[in-house]
C-alpha cells in the first residue's frame, strides 16, 4: 500500500528535533503527539474524510501539526494566504466547502477577525466551525454569523487519536492558483504524492548531510514554503521557523544558528544580502535556491557568488510542488542564473511541444513544458473539466509554461505561454526584448506585453531608468533595432516608476495583466 502521511509521521525518529519557533523546541514526538491530539478533537467537532478543513494562519508548528491531524483523518486542508482579505476569503472558503476555518485572530496586530467578519456568513454556507489559536491558550471573544467557536487549545486537550481513515490515495491538500485574471484554481494534491516528492527533495537538496539546518521563513501556506517544510522533516534536518519573513531577523538567524538551506525568491535574497555588511555574511549556508521572479534581477547569482553565496535557480508551481527542478550546484553562474534545471524526483519527466501542433520538439527548441512525476496534482478541486483539459491525451501535464530542453536533460524555463509574443507571423519570448532593453546603460529594468493595435500585433516595452536618467523613446527604439529583427522591436516603449505587482505566499510577481491593460490605454 502506498504510504500516508500518517505514516510517514509516525516513521520519524521521535526524539529528533523537528522545528524551533518563537515559542518553543518542538521534537518529533511534540509533533506527532499534537497532530494525534487535534484529529481526535476535529472528529469531535464532526470532521472527516473529505471534509475541506481551512488553513488561515502564519508560519507556526501548529499549521504542520494541524495539516497531520487533517491528514489522518482523511481531511482536505484548504491553504489559505494570511495576506487575503475578505474578498478573496470567502471566495477561496465558500467556493471550497470548508467545514471548519483556522485562524490566529489578533496576530501580529493583523484584524483577521475583522476581515472575516467583513465576509457575508450567507457565503460560507459549508462552514459550521470556527477555531481559534492563540499562542498564550488564550480563548478570544469572537463570534461568526452564529458558528461554533473553538479554541484550538480545546481542540489540543483531547485523547490521542490513534486510528486513521486515510491512506495514500486520499487527497490531503489544496492550493490556489494565483487567479490574477480569473478566479483561482483549486489544485489539489494527494498524501503518496507528496510523501514521495519530499523524501526526492531532501535526497536531491542534500538536506540529509548531517548538520543540515533549515530557514523556514517561506509561508507554509504556499507550495514553496511547505515542500520545503515538509522535506525538512523527512530528512531529519531541525528547521528554524520565523512567524513572518524579516531580512534583519532572518540574516541574524542564519549566522547565529549556522543555517545551510534556505530556499527563496530572487528579491528575497537581495534583501538578505542587503542586511549583513560583511562580505561573506553566511557561511555556513551551503546553497540559495531561487525562484526568479523579478527581470531586473538577472545578475543575482553573480552579486551573491562575490559574497560568498552559490545561488540556483529553480522551479515548481502549485500543479507539481515546488523544488520540482533544481540548476546544479557546479554549474558556472550564467547557467545556474536560469529558471528550471535538473529534475529533482528520479521518476519524474519533462518534455517540450510545439503548443499549437503538439509536436515533441528537440533540445533547444521553444514550447510548451510537458511535466510527468510523483509529485503531479491529482485534479483542479471541484473542476472535471479544468482537470480534463490540463493533461494531454497520452498523461503529460500541460503547465502553461514556454521553455526548451539543454543538451544534458535539464530543462530551462522562459516565460508563461500566455506571455508569448506572436509578432511578424513568429512566436517571440518577451524576454529576449526585455533582455535587450536592460542591456541599455540606462534602463534597470523592462517589462514587454503585446497588444493588438489597428489589427496588428505589436510589442509595447515598459522600462524603468536608473536614477532618473533622462532618455528618450526614439533612442532605446533605436537601441532595439540595432539588436534585434524589425517585428521584435516593441512599437512603443514607455518609463514608469514600478511595474505592478501582486503578492503570493511564494512571492512577488509582476501583473503583466495590468501592463498590456496600460498599453492599450496609451497607444490608443
Amino acid at each position: 500500500m502506498a504510504d500516508s502521511l500518517t505514516d510517514f509521521l509516525q516513521g520519524l525518529p521521535s526524539g529528533s528535533l523537528a522545528i524551533d519557533d518563537e515559542h518553543r523546541h518542538w521534537t518529533v514526538g511534540d509533533l506527532q503527539s499534537e497532530s494525534r491530539r487535534l484529529a481526535s478533537g476535529l472528529r469531535a467537532l464532526g470532521i472527516g474524510p473529505g471534509d475541506r478543513v481551512g488553513l488561515w494562519l502564519p508560519n507556526i508548528a501548529q499549521w504542520l501539526a494541524l495539516f497531520f491531524a487533517c491528514a489522518r483523518l482523511g481531511a482536505i486542508v484548504v491553504s489559505v494566504n494570511t495576506r487575503f482579505r475578505a474578498n478573496e476569503l470567502e471566495d477561496i472558503v465558500g467556493r471550497s466547502g470548508c467545514r471548519a476555518l483556522v485562524l490566529w485572530p489578533a496576530f501580529k496586530g493583523i484584524d483577521f477577525a475583522g476581515i472575516l467578519n467583513a465576509v457575508d456568513p450567507a457565503a460560507l454556507s459549508s462552514l459550521t466551525d470556527i477555531v481559534t489559536f492563540s499562542p498564550d491558550g488564550e480563548i478570544p471573544d469572537f463570534r461568526f454569523g452564529g458558528r461554533r467557536c473553538t479554541a484550538y487549545a480545546d481542540l489540543a486537550r483531547h485523547g490521542e487519536e490513534v486510528m486513521t481513515a486515510a491512506d495514500g490515495e486520499s487527497r490531503c491538500v489544496i492550493f490556489t492558483t494565483s487567479g490574477t485574471t480569473r478566479a483561482p484554481k483549486f489544485v489539489c494534491h494527494g498524501q503518496q504524492g507528496i510523501v514521495q516528492h519530499i523524501r526526492d527533495v531532501a535526497a536531491g537538496f542534500a538536506m540529509t548531510t548531517p548538520g543540515s539546518r533549515v530557514l523556514q521563513a517561506l509561508p507554509l501556506c504556499g507550495v514553496f514554503g511547505f515542500t520545503q517544510a515538509l522535506a525538512a522533516l523527512a530528512a531529519g534536518a531541525p528547521m528554524r521557523m520565523m512567524a513572518v519573513f524579516d531580512e534583519a531577523s532572518a540574516a541574524d538567524v542564519m549566522q547565529s544558528e549556522c543555517i545551510t538551506h534556505v530556499n527563496g525568491s530572487d528579491e528575497m535574497l537581495v534583501r538578505l544580502l542587503a542586511a549583513r555588511p560583511e562580505l561573506r555574511p553566511f557561511p555556513h549556508l551551503r546553497s540559495f535556491g531561487f525562484a526568479r521572479f523579478n527581470p531586473a534581477l538577472d545578475d543575482l547569482v553573480e552579486r551573491a557568488q562575490a559574497r560568498g553565496v552559490i545561488a540556483c535557480g529553480l522551479y515548481g508551481m502549485s500543479e507539481c510542488l515546488a523544488l520540482y527542478a533544481l540548476q546544479p550546484l557546479t554549474l558556472p553562474e550564467a547557467e545556474r542564473s536560469k529558471g528550471g534545471g535538473a529534475l529533482i524526483s528520479p521518476q519524474a519527466s519533462v518534455r517540450v511541444c510545439n503548443p499549437e501542433t503538439g509536436r515533441v520538439l528537440a533540445a533547444g527548441e521553444h514550447g510548451e513544458l510537458e511535466l510527468r512525476g510523483p509529485s503531479l496534482l491529482l485534479e483542479y478541486y471541484g473542476n472535471p473539466q479544468a482537470s480534463r483539459e490540463a493533461f494531454t491525451a497520452d498523461g503529460w501535464f500541460r503547465s502553461g509554461d514556454l521553455g526548451y530542453l539543454e543538451a544534458d536533460g535539464r530543462f530551462c524555463y522562459l516565460t508563461r505561454i500566455g506571455d508569448v509574443l506572436r509578432l511578424g507571423g513568429f512566436l517571440t519570448s518577451p524576454q529576449e526584448i526585455e533582455a535587450v532593453l536592460e542591456a541599455a546603460p540606462a534602463v534597470a529594468g523592462a517589462q514587454v506585453v503585446g497588444i493588438d493595435l489597428n489589427g496588428e500585433p505589436v510589442a509595447v516595452g515598459f522600462v524603468i531608468v536608473r536614477d532618473r536618467a533622462d532618455i528618450r523613446e526614439d533612442e532605446l527604439r533605436e537601441w532595439c533595432r540595432s539588436r534585434l529583427a524589425g517585428y521584435k522591436v516593441p512599437r512603443r516603449i514607455f518609463s514608469i516608476d514600478e511595474f505592478p505587482t501582486t503578492q503570493s505566499a511564494n512571492g512577488t510577481k509582476i501583473q503583466r495583466t495590468k501592463l498590456r491593460q496600460l498599453a492599450i490605454e496609451r497607444c490608443v
